[in-house]
């Protein structure tokens, strides 16, 4: 497996371990992790810390030209918010561990240019599926159901 989509899954059962959503993401700069992050919306009482947003806060402030040169690597399909993000700072590609439990904004991200890249990973669908299983009610607020 990829050293970081593997890095991405540990931030998920971070998140998971702590009574979270199992999301994570890295944010990948020349081949070096420079953010990385898991959903926090439970644990920080926040409203937007999903794994990609955490992943990017982490990596603090880059210039264009960073972002520009960036792969994110996430456990699960973005939502709206995360690519807008995506989109916003002009990350060219994004690498999906799984989109079965959730379909997020994979065409938007294509019909703007980006790289999607669904790899499908049996671990990130078996510990979503667990984690709906568990909290259905959770999940659906963490995708505004």
């Amino acid at each position: 497996m990829n050293e970081y989509l593997q890095a991405a899954i540990e931030e998920a059962k971070k998140g998971y371990a702590a009574g979270g959503i199992p999301i994570g993401s890295v944010l990948v700069h020349q081949g070096k992790i420079i953010g990385r992050g898991h959903n926090q919306r439970v644990q920080a009482g926040s409203v937007v810390l999903h794994g990609e947003m955490d992943a990017l806060e982490n990596a603090g402030r880059q210039p264009a030209s960073v972002y520009q040169q960036c792969v994110l690597y996430t456990t699960l399909s973005p939502c709206p918010m995360c690519s807008g993000t995506i989109l916003l700072y002009g990350i060219p590609k994004v690498v999906i561990g799984e989109n079965k439990t959730f379909m997020g904004e994979e065409d938007l991200l294509r019909s703007r240019g980006v790289e999607v890249e669904v790899v499908d990973n049996a671990a990130c669908v078996q510990l979503m599926q667990q984690f709906i299983r568990e909290k259905p009610d959770l999940w659906n607020e963490d995708i505004g159901v």
